[in-house]
């Protein structure tokens, strides 16, 4: 499992937007963060059209949660940034969708699918009003 810029982008963004009292614009954000402008913005974006964030146009315009930030989990957010749910290992989610139809006869599946489930019930505990304290 590797969390690119990406997902780090998106935690500090999404930390900066709610700890802030008026929308926060990208301007802002990217010079607050150093980030770039154009892939913060794609960013933001994605998290606008998922339904965390809200935005506003115009001279007082930006970014602002659309859910109270102890209804974000850090896995919603990784899947959001990575736009597909991050996985330890390259193999299928369940016995049947196995491409090779070997999964049955699998010693690694079994052990790896426990250590997946492990890291997806952990990251949907964290929220990010826990990375904000």
């Amino acid at each position: 499992m590797l969390l690119t810029k990406k997902t780090e982008y998106a935690i500090l963004s999404l930390v900066a937007i709610a700890k802030s009292t008026t929308p926060k614009n990208v301007d802002l954000l990217s010079k607050e963060l150093n980030i770039p402008k154009p892939y913060l913005a794609k960013i933001l974006q994605s998290f606008s059209k998922s339904e965390i964030l809200t935005s506003f146009k115009g001279i007082n315009g930006g970014f602002v949660l659309a859910l109270p930030p102890q209804d974000i989990s850090l896995l919603k957010i990784t899947t959001i940034s990575e736009d597909k749910a991050i996985t330890v290992f390259e193999c299928s989610s369940t016995i049947d969708s196995c491409p090779s139809n070997k999964a049955h006869n699998c010693n690694l599946w079994p052990t790896l699918n426990k250590l997946q489930l492990k890291i997806d019930d952990f990251l949907e505990k964290i929220t990010l009003k826990d990375i904000m304290a």
